[in-house]
């Protein structure tokens, strides 16, 4: 069975138009997209969208109106594991520092960064405890 939080570029541009609508005609999401795509081919790729249980739709008048059925948290955490494999080997850390260069976090977003990373460290020491 498909994974169906496992996208292309394609569906994951087309999954981002319908999570950030809620829902969508085939024009709605062909008007969402960032890059210019031919209605045909976001038909398809809602169709097989729906084939893998990512979206469900509902007729509304003579178009389909499409939902997504996937949650975003759940596809992010499917895409950021295959971008930490793929392009930084599986380092969290490479992956971090490229990121702060790209786009330098404000103070607040530091701020819960270093709240992240001192919550890790004590499930580790206290994983280091039990043994």
């Amino acid at each position: 069975m498909t994974n169906p939080t496992d996208f292309t570029d394609r569906e994951l541009d087309i999954m981002g138009v319908l999570w950030r609508l809620g829902s969508g005609t085939v024009a709605d999401v062909q008007k969402g997209l960032a890059r210019p795509v031919g209605y045909t081919t976001v038909l398809k790729q809602l169709q097989i969208l729906e084939e893998k249980g990512a979206v469900r739709h509902e007729r509304e008048g003579r178009a389909y109106r499409y939902h997504p059925v996937t949650d975003a948290a759940e596809a992010g955490d499917t895409a950021l594991r295959r971008l930490l494999d793929t392009v930084f080997d599986g380092s969290a850390e490479l992956a971090l520092a490229r990121l702060v260069s790209e786009a330098p976090p404000d103070p607040a977003e530091i701020a819960r960064m270093r709240a992240i990373l001192d919550e890790l460290d004590r499930a580790v020491d206290e994983e280091e405890g039990d043994r």
